[in-house]
């Protein structure tokens, strides 16, 4: 079970995905995706992953230039640890990935579908 503000924190992370979260969800969105199921805005734990194949145990992370900055590098990571922990591999993508590079991005992300079977 979740805790109510990290459900909150999803519903309202949906509502307001960034250009390039709204970019690559028109890719993954309804089995479109080389039919492989994405979620977006999940909770896992007291965390939210911005998208998720479950089928997979893929969790996709975007992030912008703020994950630069020493104290979020270290939240990504205990992050990344806590999602590794519930058999999870992370793949993380700069939104400047996406903006100028979504076919290549989407050709690693195909790629380790392919390769991580559960």
């Amino acid at each position: 079970m979740y805790k109510n503000s990290t459900i909150n924190q999803a519903k309202e992370l949906r509502k307001n995905m960034t250009t390039q979260e709204r970019k690559l969800w028109s890719v993954l969105r309804n089995n479109l995706f080389y039919n492989y199921k994405f979620r977006r805005q999940v909770p896992i734990g007291n965390y939210v992953a911005d998208f998720v194949c479950e089928g997979r145990k893929i969790i996709i992370e975007l992030d912008g230039g703020q994950h630069n900055e020493a104290k979020n590098i270290e939240y990504d990571k205990m992050r990344s640890e806590f999602f590794k922990t519930k058999g999870f591999k992370v793949l993380r993508f700069w939104n400047n990935d996406i903006d100028k590079n979504i076919d290549g991005v989407c050709e690693v992300i195909l790629k380790e579908l392919k390769n991580n079977r559960v």
